[in-house]
């Protein structure tokens, strides 16, 4: 593997996480117990499309430096030398793989977070929908429910990433609908831009 193939499938490993780190950092952040640190990544969520391309873009070029014909010396034989192991298909291999894990992580993302908080919803509960503009997928919905969760007097979170939405169940003795929609806000970085009725 030449120094041009390293440069390209480090470039792409690090495009591809750079592309779900919108995604990575909540569900991490969730197990970790620390979501507020997951909202400095919200930022990346535009820019995942042309980071995922730029990715494939990189690990395409990092194969065909490795696939193309090796260089031949005067007598017409290939110059062999023993590549070290970053330097060879086994190393390539498992940088693709942990791009195209990386990109995919949005569709299973929710496997890995930790189950949400349950508790008895008492007739005395209010349930509330609200909009949430800038999920993109299950592990945006995750980064939802852990923050919704983390307030005293909720109960419930369920998010739709698809809908944009979230439904809050929560005690209206202990919190209300604002403080749950600035909370949503800050610790994850999406906007609250409406309550459904």
């Amino acid at each position: 593997m030449s120094n041009k193939q390293n440069i390209a499938s480090t470039t792409g490993w690090i495009a591809a996480i750079a592309a779900s780190s919108c995604c990575i950092a909540p569900v991490v952040a969730a197990i970790a117990g620390a979501g507020s640190l997951s909202a400095s990544f919200s930022w990346l969520e535009p820019l995942r499309p042309y980071l995922i391309g730029f990715s494939i873009i990189a690990i395409g070029y990092a194969w065909y430096i490795h696939l193309k014909p090796k260089p031949k010396d005067d007598c017409g034989c290939e110059i062999v030398r023993r590549p070290k192991f970053y330097e060879g298909k086994s190393f390539l291999v498992v940088i693709t793989t942990f791009a195209i894990l990386s990109i995919t992580f949005p569709s299973y993302s929710h496997l890995l977070a930790p189950p949400e908080k349950s508790s008895a919803i008492m007739s005395s509960f209010t349930t509330v929908e609200l909009d949430v503009q800038g999920m993109t997928c299950t592990g945006c919905e995750v980064h939802v429910n852990n923050a919704t969760t983390e307030i005293d007097g909720v109960t419930s979170s369920t998010s739709d990433y698809r809908n944009e939405s979230a439904v809050v169940i929560f005690d209206p003795n202990k919190t209300d609908i604002q403080t749950i929609a600035k909370h949503i806000e800050q610790e994850t970085g999406y906007s609250v831009r409406q309550i459904k009725k």
